[in-house]
């Protein structure tokens, strides 16, 4: 796998926390971030690249895609005229892991989406406003979804809040519970600023973890590290797990009615660190 690190490309994307995206305007940058810590890495052929480029960053990503890279792929909103021109090609992509859908309000977007592409290719519903979190869950529930992922600042752009974690908790909650509830992985919180310090991304994760969520968008590929930290079971967790889970082996008893929640809690933890690759980091 010359294009891939190794780890992210066999770590399913459902256990994916970071999310890395780069301009599809920029070859040059996918090499570096597909061999990046990212767990998984998205070519944006969106918001990042000006209207005058989408042709020619659509030629490169597939270039790319069929040229031995895989990647995810973030793709213009369903009213957008160069969403026809993204899934047309993108049908025909031989590295395509995905594509995400920028812009998503409603459960036939990504329907729609996942009919035009190749059988079996999962949408990233992204969401990015009021209306967008009020139908999460149909969104969710809907055929072709994937995970949902929380686009925050063109959704405080659209409802007027800011970025304290108070004022993002409803919308954050909504996908976490849409999440559950269309049995989907845990949702995909929106990226820390490009130039935030390491303590900044420790605090933003402590949120995203907090809530719920499970992964967390990133623009800058230095970042991505962190992210995985600050979204991975820490030291005291994998401590805990291991001791129980070995303490059950011997054959422990089973105690008070907690047991096996905490039993269980614990093997979630030790089958998360097999796939991070944690136990002995």
């Amino acid at each position: 796998m010359p294009f891939r690190n190794r780890r992210a490309a066999a770590l399913p994307a459902k256990l994916s926390r970071s999310w890395l995206l780069i301009n599809a305007a920029k070859a040059e940058d996918f090499g570096p971030s597909l061999a990046s810590e990212a767990d998984s890495v998205i070519f944006d052929l969106e918001a990042s690249v000006p209207e005058d480029q989408k042709e020619s960053a659509r030629e490169s990503v597939m270039s790319a895609l069929n040229g031995g890279m895989t990647a995810w792929v973030r793709i213009s909103p369903t009213h957008s005229p160069h969403w026809e021109d993204d899934v047309a090609a993108l049908a025909a992509a031989d590295g395509l892991r995905g594509v995400m859908l920028a812009e998503t309000e409603r459960a036939d977007q990504v329907t729609y989406t996942a009919m035009r592409l190749r059988a079996g290719t999962p949408v990233m519903a992204l969401i990015e406003s009021a209306l967008g979190v009020e139908n999460a869950t149909q969104i969710a529930l809907a055929p072709g979804t994937f995970r949902l992922a929380f686009g925050t600042n063109d959704f405080r752009k659209d409802v007027g809040v800011s970025a304290h974690p108070m004022a993002l908790a409803y919308a954050r909650s909504r996908l976490v519970i849409a999440s559950r509830v269309g049995g989907l992985a845990g949702a995909i919180d929106g990226p820390t600023e490009a130039n935030a310090d390491a303590e900044a991304i420790a605090q933003a994760c402590q949120v995203t973890a907090d809530m719920g969520m499970t992964g967390k968008l990133s623009l800058n590929r230095e970042q991505v590290e962190l992210v995985n930290q600050g979204l991975s079971p820490s030291e005291d967790e994998l401590s805990w797990a291991r001791e129980l889970i070995e303490a059950h082996e011997r054959g422990a008893s089973i105690g008070d009615g907690s047991y096996l929640p905490r039993l269980a809690r614990a093997q979630k933890i030790a089958s998360l660190a097999d796939s991070y690759g944690l136990w002995n980091a």
